[in-house]
């Protein structure tokens, strides 16, 4: 089957808005749909047509991309009144991009199944300024065919594609990679707030880690945000709240325990309660600190 040349994007907020974007840049056919129209038409200067309903942007796509905040949402936007199942057609492709954990993704996948439509499970890794540059992973899955096809547009949005076989497993892999950075992010919260109480220099804690065996990038990223009280939101905390849920949802299923992440969402819940839930997910660090 042909590629993908005609692009429906459902949703343009912190990480939908640079893919699009980009799409367009890539020379693709451009339609975009955001509940709130005001944050998809400064688009418009980039050559994307902004429409006012996901039906609208689905009628003869090539392929529907949905990169919405949760299950829910990309629900109402594919299935719900003006949805894009209604008006997509069954030759084309349904590349699923949000965070949606597992029961979503199997949910969606029978949406797709019922309409006929090809569904690739593809949730990105990265965060927005990734997303501006052109340089997410992409965590496809699915049927080679619609992979295939899907090729210009994943090419258009990530600098690489990595492909983990049958729909579904695209999220899978994206649940353990949030519980590893879930992990991270919390616990180098915890750890500033340590060295702050001990009265160790936070950035010096930093210095001696970077470039070792137990010093990451993120670190360095998430640690200055941390000490220099700044978070502009790459991610919201309030998305990494919704992560730390479906991991919890997904690695529990079979009776297991997941104490850490219990206790990292428990964290989460408490930074977002004193009001920093539009903040990056590094305000994680105001659950720990010694004046919240």
């Amino acid at each position: 089957m042909a590629e993908v040349k005609t692009v429906a994007v459902l949703g343009t907020g912190i990480m939908g808005g640079p893919m699009a974007r980009n799409l367009a840049h890539a020379g693709l056919d451009l339609r975009a749909w955001n509940r709130t129209r005001e944050k998809a038409e400064p688009l418009a200067a980039d050559g994307v047509s902004i429409v006012v309903s996901p039906a609208d942007a689905a009628r003869g796509a090539d392929a529907v991309v949905t990169v919405l905040a949760d299950a829910s949402a990309v629900r109402q936007a594919m299935a719900g009144d003006g949805g894009g199942l209604a008006a997509v057609s069954p030759d084309a492709v349904w590349a699923q991009m949000s965070t949606v954990g597992l029961a979503g993704t199997e949910e969606l996948s029978k949406l797709a199944a019922e309409r006929g439509v090809a569904f690739v499970d593809a949730p990105v890794l990265g965060t927005k300024q990734p997303a501006e540059q052109g340089e997410l992973v992409v965590l496809a899955s699915g049927p080679d065919g619609a992979l295939d096809r899907c090729e210009p547009a994943f090419g258009a949005v990530g600098a690489g594609t990595v492909r983990l076989g049958e729909a579904g497993n695209g999220s899978r892999m994206k649940l353990v990679l949030n519980s590893w950075l879930l992990a991270i992010t919390v616990g180098l919260a915890e750890t500033i707030a340590l060295a702050e109480r001990l009265g160790v220099e936070p950035s010096r804690f930093l210095e001696v880690i970077k470039d070792g065996p137990i010093g990451v990038p993120y670190a360095e990223l998430k640690g200055r945000m941390m000490i220099e009280r700044e978070f502009p939101a790459a991610f919201p905390l309030y998305l990494a709240a919704k992560d730390a849920s479906l991991v919890l949802e997904a690695g529990e299923t079979d009776g297991a325990e997941m104490p850490l992440t219990r206790a990292i969402e428990r964290r989460i819940a408490d930074a977002i309660e004193l009001g920093h839930g539009g903040e990056d997910m590094a305000a994680a660090y105001y659950a720990s600190a010694k004046n919240r």
